[in-house]
């Protein structure tokens, strides 16, 4: 006769379900690596940095769309902040179509603390120019998913760019505040 003790089948329930969930914290840590965390950085639940993931991976849907000046709609191509604006949208987060209003919603972040979804800025003298949504934070830089004039929708390490890097200005979170419980 076999005979179990509740308190190992409870055990042996638990072990179960935790390797699930540490599986799938495996795979949605893997597909953004971060460098050089601190305790002090911004933290997400697992919930939120699968929402950034959701809205990354839906943005490079659009890779190869054309850029239109103005253009806010896949139907005739986006700007760069008309496409930001409306990958955010799609995910009922509110922000403004126009990058120089976006660069003053959410919370400014250090360029160190970035998260898939989060918006950089760029420019000169302080003068918004262009913006760009954050894909991943590697040892190699940040990529970004944008809209540019010459090359349409694409994905680029903006950290090794020499057009893009020193026209950095600042990273900006748009999504916490708008998620947050």
């Amino acid at each position: 006769m076999i005979t179990t003790d509740p308190s190992s089948r409870l055990q042996d329930l638990v072990s179960r379900a935790f390797l699930p969930i540490l599986l799938f914290v495996v795979i949605a840590c893997s597909s953004f690596k971060s460098v050089g965390r601190r305790p002090s950085d911004r933290a997400e639940d697992v919930e939120a940095m699968q929402l950034r993931c959701d809205i990354t991976g839906y943005a490079q849907n659009f890779l190869g769309l054309r850029y239109r000046y103005a253009g806010v709609t896949p139907k005739t191509g986006f700007d760069c902040s008309g496409f930001t604006s409306y990958i955010l949208r799609e995910f009922n987060l509110k922000v403004s179509s126009c990058s120089s209003t976006q660069s003053r919603q959410g919370n400014r972040i250090s360029l160190d603390e970035v998260l898939p979804g989060d918006l950089v800025f760029f420019g000169r003298r302080g003068r918004i120019q262009h913006v760009a949504m954050v894909v991943e934070k590697t040892a190699e830089g940040i990529m970004c998913v944008h809209s540019t004039c010459s090359r349409g929708i694409i994905v680029e390490n903006i950290s090794t760019s020499k057009y893009w890097k020193p026209k950095i200005l600042f990273a900006r979170d748009i999504i916490s505040g708008q998620t947050a419980g």
